[in-house]
């Protein structure tokens, strides 16, 4: 190689450098091909990242109150985080909202178009949490004086009510029968029994009843602080929410292989799709149910019209079982007070739940979660025994998700065989033969195989 030659080639090599510069300054993952070294190393470290989280999953057993402890503590620290979450996903439709109308208008007026979109999206946030100030003061002001006062009502009226329905009991005329005597001497022993509790323990757990009180509003009052944490933090997440899923869209792309990550991001989309739909819907559905109810019960001059509408309101947010739930207390409240209107309350509040499930329910819901009733209800029990309140009410979009990545994998293998995805094809008529074809009885003696081609997937 000559000088002429040798210049050329160092001039080509500083060329390739330049051009690659930014790639020379980053670490190369991975190698050229899978040696036999690596191949052995790689098995190696699959072993032994097993062994190791089976010992930590055996010993987190031993330890698992300690762990629930733990977690407990973390959960109680990030409970502002959460909130701030929380808040931002149901303000998010508003925020979407003000900046699909009001970027366009701002952009007309504003020369640099990032300007105007940030300018757009404060507004939405700020007219967001202006409209969630109001709705908050406005319940307070509403419901808490009613509140006070139907309660403290309650508290003074409840003895005299029990009172006069022992004495209701021991007026009831009663038979000699042999049955006779046995339900008189149970009236006698239950208001004996009802007695004692309203002169003894009743007041003798006064102390007790003050305690849990003042217990209960040190926690309400925690939890109002970090409520007022949480929307400082929702501000800064409605602010940034794009460059939060590019990050994660990032993060994914990056642990996973292009077609798992794929299938996450398609999995959080339809997640959010479910989630977002039955939440923010089912709350407008109770809010709605519960301001009726208060119109009803206020037309109807029932006792304590705020704090039954209140009731009715929250517990009406927990599909199937809520309205019921809701309803036996508020009915046994009534009917202490009087018992006529006690019945009309229930006329009513059937009349109302039969309103809210056939037209109101419909129109706002939809078919959000994609579940029957029989999903539903499983999905309550199994929230609600595990988690509770919160359990009931997010179980059921909860299992919706894990209902749709189940039916999405049974579509999938059942399309790898060159099978009908939809459930309809499997009536009692139908069989698939040992050769993984499809057949239907009623298509001929000999069967005719179906046209997998206009398949569509079931559910």
């Amino acid at each position: 190689m000559n000088k002429e030659e040798a210049s050329v080639d160092s001039i080509q090599k500083e060329k390739d450098r330049g051009q690659n510069a930014y790639y020379s300054s980053r670490p190369k993952l991975g190698g050229s091909g899978p040696s036999k070294l690596r191949q052995q190393f790689s098995r190696g470290m699959t072993y032994f990242l097993v062994v190791a989280a089976s010992i930590l999953f055996y010993f987190a057993l031993l330890r698992v109150t300690n762990l629930s402890e733990g977690f407990s503590k973390i959960f109680q620290v990030l409970k502002p985080v959460v909130y701030g979450c929380v808040i931002a996903y149901l303000l998010n439709p508003i925020v979407k909202k003000a900046d699909k109308y009001l970027a366009p208008v701002l952009e007309k007026k504003v020369k640099t178009p990032g300007r105007a979109k940030k300018t757009a999206r404060g507004i939405g946030i700020l007219l967001s949490l202006i409209l969630l100030l109001v709705l908050v003061v406005t319940l307070c002001n509403m419901l808490i004086p009613e509140l006070y006062s139907s309660i403290r009502n309650l508290v003074f009226t409840l003895p005299g009510q029990l009172n006069d329905l022992v004495d209701k009991l021991n007026t009831i005329k009663i038979d000699d029968s042999t049955t006779g005597t046995l339900i008189k001497a149970a009236i006698e022993e239950g208001t004996d029994m009802l007695q004692k509790w309203l002169r003894t323990d009743l007041l003798g757990r006064a102390n007790e009843i003050m305690s849990n009180l003042t217990v209960g509003v040190i926690n309400i009052l925690n939890e109002i602080f970090n409520a007022l944490i949480g929307i400082i933090i929702s501000v800064y997440i409605l602010f940034s929410k794009e460059t939060f899923i590019r990050q994660t869209k990032k993060c994914v792309y990056a642990i996973l292989s292009p077609r798992h990550a794929n299938m996450v991001l398609h999995l959080t989309t339809k997640s959010n799709e479910i989630f977002g739909g039955f939440i923010i819907g089912k709350i407008i559905d109770s809010a709605i149910i519960g301001v009726l109810c208060f119109f009803g019960l206020t037309i109807l001059n029932m006792p304590y019209a705020v704090l039954v509408s209140v009731i009715v309101g929250v517990t009406n947010v927990i599909p199937f079982f809520g309205p019921y739930i809701g309803a036996i207390p508020s009915a046994i409240l009534i009917m202490l007070a009087d018992p006529i209107k006690g019945l009309y309350f229930i006329i009513f509040i059937l009349l109302l739940q039969q309103f809210d499930g056939n037209i109101l329910g419909p129109k706002i819901l939809g078919n959000s979660t994609g579940l029957s009733a029989f999903w539903v209800i499983v999905a309550i029990l199994l929230g609600g025994g595990l988690f509770g309140f919160v359990g009931m009410i997010m179980g059921v979009p909860t299992f919706a998700v894990l209902y749709y990545i189940v039916q999405m994998i049974m579509n999938y293998r059942l399309e790898r065989k060159k099978l009908p995805a939809n459930s309809n094809f499997y009536d009692a008529m139908s069989y698939v033969d040992d050769d993984g074809k499809y057949y239907h009885s009623e298509e001929g003696e000999d069967g005719n195989e179906v046209n997998n081609n206009n398949k569509e997937k079931g559910k």
